[in-house]
C-alpha cells in the first residue's frame, strides 16, 4: 500500500469517525432539547394546577367570608328587633344598615375571585381619591391602635432572678 493509499484511507476513516460524533452531538441535543420541551410542559403543567387549586380555595374563602358577614346582618336584624321597643329610630337605621349588608353578602356570594379583583381595579380606577382616602384611615387607625397597645416586657431568663411586679423586695443588709 503506498503513503499515498494509506493517507487517502486514513482520511476516510477519520471523516466517518468526525460524521459519528456529529451524530452522536446532534442526537444529544436534540435529547436535552425534547427534555427542556417536556420540563416546561410539566412546570406548566403544575403551574396551571396550583393555580386551579389556589383559586378554588380563594373562591371557597369568599364563599365564607360571605357566610359571616351574612350571619353578621342577621344579627343586626336581631338586634333591631329587640330595639322596637325602645328605640324605633335608631332600629329603623339598624335594619336598613343591615339590609344592606344582607344585599352585599348575596353579591359576594355570586362573585368569584378574579371578578372581586377586577371590581376593586375598576372602583380604585374610578374612585382613586377615596380608596387612598380609606387607605390613609386604615393606616392612621392602624398605627394608633398598635402604638397605644400596653408595652410588653419579655421574662427574664437569668436564672434565679423573679420578674420585678412593682413591689420592692427585700435587701439583704
Amino acid at each position: 500500500m503506498s503513503s499515498q493509499d494509506f493517507e487517502s484511507a486514513r482520511g476516510t476513516r477519520g471523516g466517518s469517525r468526525r460524521k459519528g460524533a456529529g451524530d452522536v452531538v446532534s442526537k444529544a441535543s436534540d435529547a436535552a432539547q425534547d427534555v427542556a420541551a417536556q420540563a416546561r410542559q410539566t412546570a406548566a403543567d403544575a403551574a396551571a394546577t396550583m393555580k386551579t387549586q389556589v383559586m378554588g380555595l380563594l373562591d371557597r374563602q369568599v364563599e365564607t367570608g360571605a357566610d359571616m358577614v351574612g350571619h353578621f346582618a342577621q344579627s343586626a336584624k336581631r338586634a333591631a328587633d329587640d330595639l322596637d321597643q325602645n328605640a324605633p329610630q335608631l332600629a329603623g337605621l339598624v335594619r336598613m344598615a343591615a339590609d344592606r349588608i344582607d344585599h352585599y353578602a348575596d353579591g359576594l356570594r355570586d362573585q368569584s375571585v378574579d371578578e372581586l379583583v377586577r371590581a376593586a381595579s375598576d372602583f380604585t380606577r374610578r374612585q382613586p381619591a377615596l380608596v387612598f382616602g380609606v387607605a390613609a384611615l386604615a393606616g392612621f387607625l392602624l398605627y394608633r391602635t398598635v402604638k397605644s397597645a400596653p408595652a410588653m416586657s419579655a421574662p427574664s431568663i437569668q436564672p434565679g432572678r423573679r420578674p420585678h411586679n412593682g413591689a420592692s423586695e427585700p435587701h439583704d443588709a
